[in-house]
């Protein structure tokens, strides 16, 4: 499949985070370790809140959600990874490759909007505690949920159905780790105006719409939280918003490197590190960001693990 070879590509080879041999196996026993780590994170929190009734509330299920988003998203490319650290075949077929993205960008998609999900519900129990158990109700909060996911998978299917308008016939080489959309449009020899396009107005329409939400959301909950009387109080409000707002900064400043600047952006070296973090690190971070400092899930997990 040389460049000037017409042939319809059927399959891509994907050339990793580095060609270094050498760093090979030390990057796959790191990479292992952080995927272990993640899912033992993310699916230990899932069963936790699946477990302990007291944990049964309507931040948990909003947080045992991210973490089933977070799981899914390093899962769709971690994997892979691995395989390309200890083989030398790194083809990727076409229709794995769309696989792969649609996964991701979905995951991606979703947790967005269960951000902005979170925040509404901190909203709702710091500004209105009296009415909190009116205004989340279970049925609401199962709504909230399946919208949030809805939207990740009709979004990410958008951009996949696009994609089937184009061609890839001059390389099959993406220069990556796992099949970003972006990458895929540099090696299409179809014009991928449309497609380019489309990615930035979805993706800066999405972030700009649910990280403003956020942010109004917390702007409400800190002056409320200011005006608590009580120290403890102000205390856990801000412990459990922090942890929140930390999060947020992460994911959605990478995203935005990654997807909304112009094109005169970073280099394809800092493009891998931001699709490292939202990839793979942020997920890793997540579980233990909305968990070590919250006395409610190690209180949890103290009863879990004396039964």
């Amino acid at each position: 499949m040389a460049e000037e070879n017409m042939t319809l590509v059927t399959g891509f080879v994907l050339t990793g985070l580095t060609d270094l041999p050498g760093l090979q196996v030390p990057l796959f026993l790191v990479f292992l370790v952080i995927y272990l780590t993640t899912m033992a994170g993310n699916l230990g929190l899932i069963f936790l809140i699946w477990k302990d009734p007291h944990l049964h509330t309507p931040m948990y299920s909003f947080l045992g959600s991210l973490a089933f988003a977070d799981a899914c998203s390093s899962s769709s490319v971690t994997p892979k990874m691995f395989i390309n650290f200890l083989s030398k075949n790194h083809v990727i077929p076409l229709f794995d490759c769309l696989t792969q993205f649609y996964f991701l960008g979905s995951s991606a998609t979703t947790e967005c909007f269960l951000l902005v999900v979170m925040a509404y519900d901190r909203y709702a129990a710091i500004c209105n505690p009296l009415l909190y158990s009116v205004v989340m109700s279970n049925r609401l909060c199962i709504q909230f949920i399946g919208i949030s996911y809805f939207i990740g998978f009709l979004h990410s299917a958008i951009h996949v159905g696009l994609l089937f308008r184009l061609t890839f016939c001059r390389t099959n080489v993406i220069h990556y780790f796992y099949c970003e959309i972006l990458q895929l449009f540099k090696i299409s020899c179809t014009d991928s105006t449309l497609n380019t396009l489309l990615v930035f107005i979805f993706s800066a329409f999405i972030q700009a719409s649910t990280f403003m939400t956020i942010m109004v959301s917390y702007t409400c909950v800190l002056f409320a939280i200011l005006k608590k009387k009580s120290e403890k109080g102000r205390r856990k409000a801000f412990s459990t918003c922090s942890a929140h707002l930390l999060s947020v900064s992460l994911f959605y400043g990478t995203l935005f490197f990654m997807y909304v600047r112009p094109g005169s952006g970073p280099s394809e070296d800092h493009n891998k590190i931001y699709s490292l973090f939202y990839t793979i690190i942020i997920p890793l971070l997540n579980p233990f960001l909305y968990s070590l400092r919250n006395k409610e899930v190690i209180s949890a997990l103290r009863r879990i693990m004396k039964k």
